[in-house]
């Protein structure tokens, strides 16, 4: 029987967003990735080489299966609301993007597989800025960082929400807001630019 490479490397990086999530780069253990994907740790090293390139692989594909596909439907501030209504869904979705971006921020000094991450947040800035005529490629970057961290936060970053907001949010009220505060942002920065 042929071995599935394939399918493999899917299980060790699922099984690696989930351990990197929960301990982190320096916390996570190789032999619990392998044992959680039910995979020879060996395989780990010979596939991604070392822990910190692993983790790159992580953070990269659960980047790209986060953005990749999110259309922005029509122009103005409403289309980046509507990028950050579907973004928030798949956060929820997966909510251990939030906390693996906490970690990278916190244990390594650049970003893991940033040439990869570049390119995809380059094409969804520029559909940003097809959305919002007169915005800068800069404004657009910034806009995307935003929606980025707004969206990611809502998880992750639970209990600021906790001591903040008088009462306890829901995670639909909270992403609720997070969308028109988005829409708000567009519209500023859209009226900037066309002043």
């Amino acid at each position: 029987m042929a071995w599935d490479t394939e399918a493999t490397r899917r299980k060790l990086l699922a099984a690696g967003a989930r351990q990197f999530a929960a301990h982190g780069l320096a916390g996570a253990r190789i032999d619990a990735i392998g044992r959680d994907a039910g995979v020879n740790k060996e395989r780990i090293y010979r596939y991604f080489g070392d822990k910190e390139r692993f983790f790159g692989a992580v953070l990269a594909e659960e980047l790209r299966g986060i953005l990749d596909g999110i259309h922005l439907e029509g122009e103005g501030p409403v289309a980046l609301a509507g990028f950050a209504r579907e973004l928030l869904a798949r956060c929820a979705r997966h909510p251990e993007l939030g906390r693996l971006l906490g970690w990278e921020s916190l244990e390594l000094d650049r970003p893991a597989a940033a040439e990869t991450r570049r390119e995809i947040c380059a094409d969804v800035a520029g559909r940003i800025r097809a959305s919002l005529p007169g915005i800068s490629r800069e404004t657009a970057e910034q806009l995307l960082l935003s929606t980025i961290v707004l969206a990611t936060g809502v998880d992750s970053l639970v209990r600021i929400a906790d001591t903040v907001l008088g009462s306890p949010a829901q995670h639909e009220a909270r992403a609720a807001e997070v969308v028109v505060h988005v829409e708000a942002l567009a519209a500023s920065a859209q009226a900037a630019a066309n002043r």
